[in-house]
């Protein structure tokens, strides 16, 4: 299909961004000459306001909302915009899309998500119960409802921990006050259970992979160079490690993984053991650095939705360097207004 019309999500490009406006950059730069939407969350993400990418952008409910007001607002988008393939980018809207899947697919919209099974494998509570039988290196991992248990856990932990959220944000706790502070702030915003984690000293590097039923497509190791103080890479480089590809490869066929997604390695410097720290059910927001190296994961992504047959792809650019920074963007008071009162932007009447 020429020209399909693509709506992405995850528009959100701050300090933790979104996967969705690489997603949309490797989309523009692809073979299938798409038309993108955005669906966004927020009147403030940025990629609302990127018409080099988009043609239009969509408000639509967050996913506390569930998954009927959800469906309401994409058939409402639907009958203006005639989408052939939504691509949801974030951890915490996947849920609601797998339950809205058969229902789209009977207005023609297709898309390409694992499983319920699938997805509770790879869930940070239970990851590492999910691989035991596997000879997958994974550290200690406790999962607590309140800050009291933090004292028996570091009883078995020496510090520094991590303290992660279950599905976003992770912060180096270096004693017993900053891990109960940590899991305070954690749970506030995103709610228990909160994952507490052994933090292993060594260089991390993640998998960037594609893969349907298990059987890889596409993947690209990228070692981080520099990070956040949310432990993400706002620096990273494209890197040759067969070990790294390999366990890669392992997990996502004994998941049986379906789309798109990240794993999170990290090599010990005592041992040069690999160890998984998390598997993310989405492409990660670097993304756009596998397409700059040769593998567009997103393009194969929607060329598989619209019943093509991609083969595996094995090559890829090593030494290619991202390096994020900030960058502010003009726009209109019109263009806030529309999306305000209306929920949408179109591009052609702004």
């Amino acid at each position: 299909m020429k020209n399909p019309v693509i709506a992405v999500t995850g528009l959100n490009a701050v300090d933790s961004p979104g996967p969705g406006v690489p997603v949309l950059r490797s989309l523009k730069e692809s073979s299938i000459e798409p038309t993108l939407i955005g669906l966004a969350y927020d009147v403030l993400e940025p990629g609302n306001f990127m018409p080099n990418l988009v043609e239009s952008t969509y408000i639509i409910p967050y996913p506390n909302s569930g998954p009927d007001s959800l469906l309401e607002r994409i058939k409402y988008i639907h009958e203006k915009k005639k989408l052939d393939v939504i691509l949801p980018t974030l951890d915490s809207e996947l849920d609601n899309y797998i339950q809205i899947q058969t229902e789209l697919e009977k207005i023609g919209i297709k898309m390409l998500l694992p499983g319920k099974d699938q997805l509770h494998m790879r869930d940070k509570s239970i990851l590492r119960e999910s691989l035991e039988n596997q000879d997958i290196l994974l550290p200690e991992t406790y999962t607590i409802q309140e800050a009291s248990a933090l004292k028996q856990i570091t009883e078995k932990l020496s510090f520094p921990i991590f303290i992660k959220g279950l599905l976003y944000e992770a912060y180096i706790a270096r004693n017993i006050e900053e891990a109960v502070g940590y899991f305070y702030h954690i749970s506030a915003k995103w709610g228990i259970p909160v994952i507490v984690q052994e933090c292993i000293n060594g260089e991390e590097c993640n998998v960037a992979a594609f893969s349907i039923g298990g059987n890889v497509i596409s993947a690209v190791v990228m070692k981080k160079m520099f990070l956040t103080d949310k432990g993400k890479a706002w620096a990273g480089v494209t890197i040759d490690n067969p070990k790294t590809l390999h366990l890669a490869q392992k997990i996502l066929n004994y998941v049986k993984w379906d789309g798109g997604c990240e794993l999170e390695f990290i090599v010990e410097q005592k041992t040069n053991k690999i160890y998984l720290l998390e598997m993310n059910p989405r492409f990660p927001a670097w993304i756009y650095l596998a397409t700059s190296a040769g593998q567009n994961m997103p393009e194969y992504l929607v060329r598989t939705i619209l019943g093509e047959t991609i083969q595996p792809v094995t090559k890829y650019d090593i030494g290619k360097i991202f390096v994020r920074h900030s960058w502010d963007d003009i726009v209109s008071m019109k263009s806030i207004e529309s999306l305000s009162t209306k929920g949408e932007l179109e591009y052609a009447t702004v």
